[in-house]
């Protein structure tokens, strides 16, 4: 009995003294960038991200402007932007990769990275927006998406800092403080 009771204690040290399972960032992902290249999230390592859901054909389009202007503004203060352009709301992002590049091309002069076209809901979700949406796996809140260009604040450690809605504009004074450090 005493060699089972001292098993039991022992079990129940080590099953505490396991380390814990550490919460994914940003860095574990690998997706594919909208010319189906692999993009390895890890390459963002020390940089603020700012990632958001796209559509072409949305009331919101026009945010992909003043997204231009804030990479421009900051691409060399260690801060990205990566866009998913996806078809989740009434089929506003209907065209192929191709045509999705094109159009940012042409009429925003889009050059932060934009990723191929994904689901960021329902049960086709890119893990990349399952990680976003869930604080089970984030760590920090649950937010689905709500509507094109909601925004997802990622820190330099690749940890979700913060969700923006759709609506607010990507220079609002929350993602500037943000990409500064206020």
């Amino acid at each position: 009995m005493k060699n089972f009771i001292l098993s039991l204690l022992l079990l129940s040290v080590g099953i505490f003294a396991l380390p814990a399972q550490s919460q994914k960032t940003l860095y574990d992902f690998k997706v594919k960038d909208i010319d189906g290249k692999t993009f390895k999230m890890a390459s963002l390592k020390g940089k603020k991200v700012l990632i958001v859901n796209v559509a072409s054909k949305c009331g919101l389009t026009p945010q992909y402007k003043e997204l231009q202007e804030l990479y421009d503004s900051y691409k060399n203060d260690n801060f990205t932007i990566v866009a998913f352009p996806a078809n989740n709301f009434k089929e506003q992002e209907p065209g192929s990769n191709q045509q999705i590049k094109e159009f940012c091309t042409a009429n925003y002069g889009v050059t932060f990275p934009l990723m191929e076209k994904i689901s960021v809901k329902g049960e086709d979700q890119a893990p990349i927006y399952a990680w976003l949406t869930q604080k089970a796996l984030n760590g920090k809140v649950d937010q689905e998406v709500t509507w094109n260009f909601q925004k997802y604040l990622i820190d330099e450690k690749g940890r979700l800092v913060d969700v923006v809605m759709p609506s607010e504009s990507p220079k609002s004074q929350k993602i500037i403080d943000f990409i500064v450090g206020k």
